[in-house]
Parts: C-alpha cells; structure tokens; sequence
C-alpha cells in the first residue's frame, strides 16, 4: 500500500483492510503487490473511469488494472480493441500488447474493476467482500472530481451508477466478453470522448 496516492487517505481511513486474508483463501489474483496500484493516481487526475467486473481470473494475467494483462491479449480486451478499431479507423492503431499502462499513466485513464480480487478459475468470486470498498470508491471519485467520465461496462459496473451525483457523466455500455452481445458497434469509446470534449489516445 506504499504506492497510494495521498488523496485517498480519507477513503482508505474508512476500511479496516487484512490484505493477507484475501490471499489464504485460494489462488488469488492480481498479486497482492498490484492489488491497490490503480490508486498511485491522483482522484483529480482522472479523466475517465473505465469500470470493469472483476480481475482475468487465470495465471499471469491479471496486473491490477481493469482489462489489462501480463500476458497475451484475453477475449474481452480483444473485443475492446477490436471495438476501438471499428470506431476510429483513420487514427490506424494496431494493438499488439494487452498492457493498458499508458492508458494509465498517458491518458488517466482509472482502469478499476467492481472486485480487486478474484480466485482462480472462479469470476464474479469475490465481488461480494469488495463491493462496500468500491461502492465507496465511484462515490469518492464522484466527490473530487467533476470533469472525469465514467465508463461503466456491464452489470456489476452499472450497479455503481447510484454513487455518481451528476448521471450526465455517464456512459454505459455492454460488457466487451464474447459471451455477451451487444458491444460491438456500441460506440462507447466515441460516447467518451464526446461527452470528454477531448479526444483519447487509445494507442497502448
């Protein structure tokens, strides 16, 4: 937790936090040591909250930021890409990496999932223990910060819409797993940087 960004002292003052019993419970990831890094960001910081479900629940994947993976480029951020591809032809992006870090650092871009954590093999297995935690998270981003957008895809991230004060800065969208359908030629990306007033590099 050394990395935190000061700004969310208030919030985390409010959570008893026991991070070593979440990694007795199983095979956990992220690794404990990316658990809380997409809080090295300033709340002011941020433009656009891109809330997912929970971490890729298989080996070296999950790195602590929603849609983002160590390893090769799983089906949901796949179809991110290929959504991204679809609306912005002319800006010629190739994705070959599923590491969304410049997302995160270039374009502040809060990369957050409804749970932290996820037992392997098992999604949606701890949205429970984490929901109070990130409930309070969309509300202290909805606080602080009143120019971001908030990106929320899929059920779980939808639930979140009821910690935003002003709904105008949401966008809602269909959650990019191939199981689901619908967010293919959604225009969410394009929904964002409209309702930003500025355009995003996408680039990774």
């Amino acid at each position: 937790m050394d990395n935190i960004n000061i700004c969310w002292k208030p919030l985390f003052d409010q959570f008893d936090f026991d991070i070593n019993k979440h990694y007795t419970l199983g095979t956990v990831y992220p690794p404990k040591s990316l658990l809380f890094r997409v809080f090295e960001m300033d709340v002011k910081d941020i433009r656009v909250v891109f809330l997912g479900q929970d971490p890729y629940h298989g080996p070296n994947q999950a790195d602590g930021f929603s849609f983002s993976s160590t390893n090769k480029i799983p089906p949901s951020l796949r179809n991110i890409f290929k959504e991204l591809l679809l609306e912005f032809p002319n800006r010629h992006y190739v994705f070959n990496s599923a590491n969304l870090s410049n997302w995160f650092y270039r374009e502040k871009i809060f990369l957050l999932n409804s749970a932290l954590t996820v037992l392997e093999s098992k999604p949606r297995s701890n949205i429970k223990i984490w929901e109070k935690f990130t409930d309070s998270v969309i509300k202290f981003i909805s606080d602080n910060n009143k120019k971001c957008v908030f990106l929320l895809l899929g059920k779980f991230a939808k639930n979140k819409s009821k910690f935003i004060t002003d709904q105008s800065r949401i966008i809602y969208g269909i959650h990019p797993s191939p199981i689901a359908q619908g967010f293919i030629g959604s225009n969410v990306f394009k929904k964002v940087e409209e309702k930003l007033g500025e355009e995003i590099n996408w680039s990774v």
